[in-house]
């Protein structure tokens, strides 16, 4: 996608307006040579053993896949990649932590994505990574879905402006995308198995729609899903499903990159060949491999399937230079290529970049004027909250990397206002787990620093000497093949006090604390609770401890070594503990306190990892625990209280309308705490605006639950998702699509229709800055069909630009509306179609403030004026 930045005269100011372009265009490659199809390859392929050629097509481990010396195909490195490149090292070493793919879908900047886009491709650089599993393009049907952090935003058009700059960005840099999840993936229950009904057109004009302009503009790779989905023309697995991979996604679209399987989805062997996948992940292992070997020599997969596949390989190794680097570097191992070094702190740039991020992403849903804040006043800010305590930076699951450091709010206040006394108060904790415990209070029942593991075999009997794990190691992956299950013992050292101690485990277990069995299981765990990500934040026992003198908890555990297929296995120990146990009312009460001593209270509410998370959807959208008492207590002890909602998805603020101010902060990331600093002190201005509709109820949501009925997710919606389903209901959100305040105040004073030969329609958005300081607007202009067709959205986004003015200053701003965004798809016909109407073409600052307006007639021919 390009980004063309047109300078435009009025009056005094010239402005470079940013805006995106989603129109789908010719199959490009940002410069790499392509390899053809031609009878020569063709014959060197054919020339390779069957085997080698088989192997090729199934990763060699969970991350790496196999070398082909014979056409000079190096070993190729696959990482995660939503929020930051985690790299394939058992240590993970650190990645620098971007903010969720929602922030910066809020900032609605294409110029920003393509930033962040070339920062992981440098990333993926330095961690020797050829292929970054990113972006995710589905778009967020359901405010609890449980990836909807990890989506853009609840409309295609956004979504594909946002994704195509940084699509492009990570492939100048030579690292390929992989956009995901193809298709119909917008909610986790039952994700495995359930079916995706929607209908042609829908399927088209909504969910298709950034998967095929990115395609068409040369996304290297694609991810099939790991559920079904039936589109009208076949109901199959994705990963199985010839009308979407074959006819569509490599037929219609033309794509000419590698179509690989998310992880553990593949299930058949010849279906799955046969329909148009590629590549088979993780390896080693699954159903192709030697099963595919047998399927071709007996016929059942003709070699020509297998040759097209191996040319697609070697399409991807020639883009991402790949050729002729051998199989030096082992398959799973971080290996610097030349003078990279994989642990090369980040960079001033780097950090730079993410803390304006952070800021920018930012959206004011309410402010009475308390905003921004005097950074060089003498005053008493009051941090309070279970999210200024510990932040939720990232959400669970594939969107997760180690960051080399977490800029909390607490430090960034104080050195945000330096003449400033900030106190510290939780307010209560809001999660359901205590906190990973401080590695130092463990001990052996020898009195060594961490905790003792013995691993068992079948019969139980001991495979090796007790060995000693630091005490915060909660994973245990090393584990001999031989091993069934593990014995642990350990001490925690408390202080005087009330503290509490819990422990989370997979599968078949029995746990004693201090010789009381307190938990026992014979429910053995596989591959689900990686796929559910219930491993990620396990359940298990918790008690209270508490004594007048120092004391100890002896822990006494045998659990299940889970064997998770191709994520390798592991002995789930997730020790966690809490001092100084407070009561709720206890805390909410110091928090009151604190607040009626200052002049502001910054209350930061929010979710968590056991909250939001891949593997699972949100059974409600309320914050969890008792952060709506906090703020309502906070806020009348009549100090000025402004709300900072850290989350990634839609949470009900019942609260929004009653206090100073509130503050969308996503998951920030690592820069999150000076990026908020920044946003508070109007630093940078937090110029957000929302990329999905902010409920006031559940219940008024058009898709308010995400759970299969009979096995299906029925899409009965058809294309009015999201605001565009709020738009054709009678409820109100809390605050629409598109919304945002900023720190300005902005005049919206004419628009009109300039002629273009592009077939597109541009138009021309004059604007004035009436605010007291500079800031920047995004103009956003919608269509309606005049005719009131109720097949159609009631309004839908067709365009917008943003740019930035001094206050007083007043510009115009081009924004063009591509032609894709007048049509239909023709389901009859199969082809894309612009219905012969009237359409009212609407400008402004939201989905639902839209002052300003003109008619196109029905024989609107955007080269004439």
């Amino acid at each position: 996608m390009s980004i063309p930045q047109s300078g435009v005269n009025v009056g005094t100011a010239t402005v470079a307006s940013e805006q995106p372009n989603a129109e789908p265009s010719a199959v490009v490659h940002d410069g790499q040579a392509a390899i053809g199809a031609d009878q020569e390859l063709r014959q060197r392929i054919r020339a390779v053993p069957l085997e080698s050629r088989v192997r090729l097509l199934t990763g060699a481990t969970p991350w790496a896949l196999h070398a082909l010396p014979e056409l000079s195909i190096g070993t190729m490195i696959v990482s995660d990649g939503p929020i930051g490149v985690r790299g394939v090292d058992e240590e993970l070493t650190s990645s620098a932590q971007l903010p969720s793919p929602s922030a910066l879908a809020a900032t609605w900047s294409p110029r920003l994505a393509a930033e962040l886009g070339a920062l992981v491709a440098r990333e993926a650089q330095r961690k020797n990574i050829d292929v970054v599993l990113a972006p995710v393009v589905n778009l967020q049907r359901t405010p609890v879905g449980g990836r909807h952090f990890e989506c853009l935003s609840e409309d295609p058009l956004l979504t594909t402006a946002i994704a195509s700059p940084y699509v492009a960005a990570m492939q100048r840099g030579g690292v390929g995308a992989c956009i995901k999840h193809f298709v119909g993936n917008e909610s986790e229950t039952d994700r495995t198995s359930y079916i995706a009904r929607i209908d042609e057109r829908t399927l088209r004009e909504v969910y298709l729609a950034p998967f095929e302009t990115l395609v068409r503009e040369g996304a290297w790779s694609v991810m099939a899903a790991y559920n079904r989905v039936d589109d009208g023309a076949e109901t199959n697995l994705a990963t199985e499903h010839t009308h979407l991979l074959t006819d569509v996604l490599k037929g219609e679209w033309g794509f000419d990159g590698v179509v690989v399987s998310d992880w553990l989805a593949t299930r058949s062997t010849v279906e799955s060949a046969n329909a148009g996948l590629d590549l088979v992940m993780p390896g080693p292992g699954g159903p192709w491999e030697q099963n595919l070997l047998d399927a071709v020599r007996d016929g059942r997969v003709s070699e020509d399937v297998i040759d097209e596949k191996v040319e697609r390989m070697l399409r991807l190794a020639e883009r991402v230079g790949a050729i002729g680097r051998g199989a030096s570097i082992p398959p799973g191992v971080d290996v610097p290529r030349g003078d990279v070094d994989p642990d090369t702190p980040v960079s001033d740039e780097t950090r730079a970049l993410l803390r304006d991020a952070v800021a920018r992403s930012m959206v004011v849903l309410r402010n009475d004027g308390v905003l921004p804040l005097d950074p060089t006043a003498s005053q008493r800010i009051a941090l309070i909250g279970p999210n200024a305590v510990d932040p939720f930076v990232q959400g669970g699951g594939s969107a997760f990397v180690h960051a080399p450091y977490e800029s909390r709010p607490v430090d960034a206040l104080r050195a945000a206002f330096p003449n400033a006394e900030v106190s510290l108060s939780r307010g209560g904790s809001a999660r359901a787990h205590a906190p990973g415990i401080d590695p130092s209070l463990v001990e052996t029942p020898d009195g060594e620093p961490g905790y003792e593991l013995t691993l068992l075999d079948s019969a139980g009997s001991p495979l090796n000497d007790p060995v000693v794990v630091p005490g915060d190691e909660a994973w245990n992956r090393h584990v001999d093949d031989r091993a069934r299950s593990a014995l642990v013992r350990a001490r925690v050292r408390l202080t005087a006090g009330t503290h509490r101690i819990d422990l989370g485990t997979c599968g078949a277990h029995s746990i004693r604390f201090n010789g009381q069995r307190v938990s026992q299981s014979e429910h053995l765990a596989g591959s689900e609770v990686i796929l559910n990500s219930s491993a990620n934040n396990p359940d298990g026992p918790a008690r209270m401890f508490s004594n007048d003198e120092p004391f100890t908890v002896s822990i006494e555990a045998r659990l299940q070594v889970v064997d998770a297929d191709g994520y390798g296995t592991f002995v789930r120990f997730a020790l966690r503990h809490e001092p100084d146990a407070l009561t709720l009312d206890q805390e909410i009460a110091d928090a009151v306190a604190a607040a009626e001593n200052s002049d502001v209270a910054v209350v930061i509410v929010g979710t968590n990892e056991e909250t939001e998370s891949e593997g699972w959807d949100r059974e409600n959208i309320d914050l969890p625990g008792r952060q709506d008492d906090l703020v309502r207590a906070v806020a009348a002890t009549g100090t000025p209280t402004v709300v900072v909602v850290n989350a990634g998805a839609p949470v009900v603020l019942p609260w929004i309308d009653e206090v100073s101010a509130v503050l969308w902060w996503w998951l920030p990331g690592q820069e999150g705490g000076n990026g908020l600093a920044d946003a508070l002190a109007g630093r940078t201005e937090p110029a957000g605006r929302l990329p999905w509709t902010l409920p006031a109820r559940l219940e008024d949501c058009p898709v308010p639950h995400a759970v299969p009925h009979d096995g299906s997710v029925d899409y009965v919606e058809g294309v009015h998702v999201g605001y565009r389903g709020w738009l054709a209901g009678d409820a109100a959100p809390a605050r629409e699509f598109g919304f945002g305040l900023g720190y300005g105040a902005w005049r919206y004073l004419d628009v009109r229709e300039v002629a273009a030969a592009d077939g597109n329609v541009h138009l021309e958005v004059d604007i004035e800055n009436v605010g007291q300081r500079e800031s920047t607007e995004t103009v956003q202009v919608y269509i309606e069909d005049a005719t009131g067709d109720r097949s159609r959205p009631v309004r839908w986004l067709g365009g917008f630009a943003q740019t930035q003015l001094a206050a007083g200053e007043s510009a115009t701003v081009e924004v063009v509306l591509p032609r894709r965004a007048f049509e239909i798809w023709d389901v009859e016909n199969r082809t894309w179609l612009r219905p012969a109407v009237p359409y009212r073409i609407r400008a402004g600052r939201s989905s639902a403030d839209l002052p300003l307006g003109l008619m196109l007639a029905s024989s609107h021919d955007p080269t004439q004026r």
